[in-house]
């Protein structure tokens, strides 16, 4: 499916779907001493994160394979009068409330596996839309086992972020539904005049940074840098950026951006990343704390320290020279972040 016609799709299950906003922040541009810096406000987007996109553009694909349909958004009417199988995934929240509002909306059952260490607020949201919580006693990549286990039972359709296969087809859905983020840049950039240089983007398992920084790619100009920002405790996208595969990081990968906290790069994710040459930022747990503040204190959004990684991820980089150099971040840089949540 081409991007207009997810996007008409999109528009088709959210009437009232927009474009997040793109926000200008001088005051991360003089203090981190380059251009300019924009941030995509993505707490704005339906469900509050930019998971909305891909967990319900992959689960809805992923009914409409097993019912023989086509379009989504019939899929979604009640007319084809099919009972559908659950819908199965791990998650850390914001996925799984995806995965259980695709659930809803074609009239189905969702199943999410959450580490127990979510909190009762994300919990609570999924639960809302009508999905059972299956409480896992370990990390969000035992969750991923678990669930997978639970597809191969029989239980339903698995619906993951991330797979070792690097060609997945629903997380190809997935990631093709985090594209629409990049074309609603595409054209903001447009309608600004302007190419942005950098791109400073948080990874989890890496599906995001993926999908942005190959939708992204013909939009930046020369340097055109792209880097992916994780936390120095959960750094499974740049350790599988040095391997032939991805393997699980050790660790109990505790940090404040709890929506990064994964121990295994996705393989689809990773073959795009390594495509692009993607370099590799890592920070301090003070620093994502920081960083959350900071966004709002310079004009940004409200967001979370997951949310915010990007911008730790950014003055890392713009305060030490050798980094700057090393990434080619200099006074004519123009950066992106994203707000993700």
């Amino acid at each position: 499916m081409e991007t207009s016609q997810l996007l008409d799709t999109w528009k088709g299950l959210w009437p009232n779907y927009r474009p997040t906003s793109l926000v200008e922040l001088p005051s991360v541009a003089r203090f981190a001493r380059v251009a300019r810096v924009f941030v995509k406000v993505e707490g704005e987007r339906p469900l509050g994160s930019f998971k909305s996109l891909g967990g319900m553009t992959a689960g809805l694909r992923a009914l409409a394979r097993h019912a023989g349909v086509t379009d989504l958004v019939e899929l979604c009417s009640g007319k084809t009068h099919r009972t559908l199988p659950t819908l199965i995934c791990a998650s850390e929240g914001n996925h799984g409330l995806a995965v259980a509002t695709a659930a809803s909306k074609a009239r189905t059952q969702a199943r999410i596996y959450l580490p127990k260490e979510v909190s009762n607020e994300r919990a609570g949201r999924i639960e809302a839309c009508g999905a059972q919580i299956a409480w896992i006693d370990g990390t969000y990549d035992d969750a991923v086992l678990a669930a997978e286990a639970a597809a191969n039972r029989g239980d339903g359709l698995l619906i993951p972020d991330t797979s070792n296969d690097p060609d997945d087809p629903v997380v190809s859905d997935v990631m093709q539904g985090y594209g629409l983020l990049a074309h609603e840049l595409k054209q903001q950039f447009e309608e600004l005049r302007e190419r942005p240089t950098h791109l400073f983007v948080q990874a989890g398992v890496g599906g995001l940074a993926a999908a942005m920084v190959a939708g992204l790619h013909d939009v930046l100009r020369a340097p055109k840098k792209s880097l992916v920002v994780e936390p120095e405790s959960a750094p499974c996208v740049a350790q599988a950026l040095t391997t032939t595969h991805p393997t699980r990081i050790e660790g109990d990968l505790h940090t404040a951006a709890e929506m990064l906290a994964c121990g295994v790069a996705s393989a689809p994710a990773m073959r795009i990343l390594k495509q692009h040459s993607v370099n590799s930022v890592l920070v301090a747990e003070a620093e994502l704390t920081l960083a959350a503040t900071a966004m709002r204190n310079f004009g940004g959004p409200n967001t979370t320290a997951s949310g915010a990684c990007g911008l730790a991820g950014l003055l890392r980089v713009a305060a030490r020279d050798s980094l700057r150099t090393e990434h080619r971040l200099a006074a004519d840089s123009v950066v992106i972040l994203l707000a993700t949540e």
